[in-house]
């Protein structure tokens, strides 16, 4: 790959949430921690007749994983706000987007979309006087889909 020996590093990233049609972004906060981007698919094994030396596997449902965000910083209510509406109307959902940035931390590498998220634990830390914790520990948020966009895609 040309002009880069490390195409993604896994320190700089950032969180997109969107909400509605209106394009703009829900959630104004950024995390120190992302896990739970995966996709597994179920495998089928189908054993055909009079043949003991093989098996045909098919491709059966694919499952997702639930996006975990870890020690986040806000200046806003919009994540409390986003958890309290969708139990108003458990239809809402919003679309994400986590974006990796190359060493520089402004050339995006790599985009993971999201759809049809719905947050599932919303924790704030721990309240103590002595320390500086950050507004929100812990955002979970389940997901429908996952998909890998390529720069330069649309």
């Amino acid at each position: 790959m040309a002009g880069s020996a490390y195409p993604f590093t896994n320190f700089n990233f950032s969180i997109e949430i969107n909400r509605g049609g209106d394009a703009k972004p829900l959630v104004a906060a950024a995390f120190s921690e992302c896990d739970g981007l995966e996709m597994s698919m179920e495998v089928k094994t189908i054993r055909e007749g009079g043949d003991n030396g093989r098996q045909i596997r098919l491709n059966g449902p694919a499952s997702f994983g639930q996006l975990v965000l870890k020690r986040g910083m806000t200046d806003n209510f919009d994540l409390w706000d986003w958890f309290g509406d969708s139990l108003v109307d458990p239809r809402l959902r919003a679309n994400a987007e986590v974006v990796l940035f190359a060493a520089d931390g402004s050339t995006v590498r790599a985009r993971f979309v999201l759809s049809r998220c719905v947050p599932v634990k919303l924790k704030a830390p721990a309240l103590n006087a002595r320390d500086g914790q950050v507004a929100v520990e812990e955002l979970q948020v389940a997901y429908e889909t996952l998909t890998l966009k390529r720069p330069g895609s649309r």
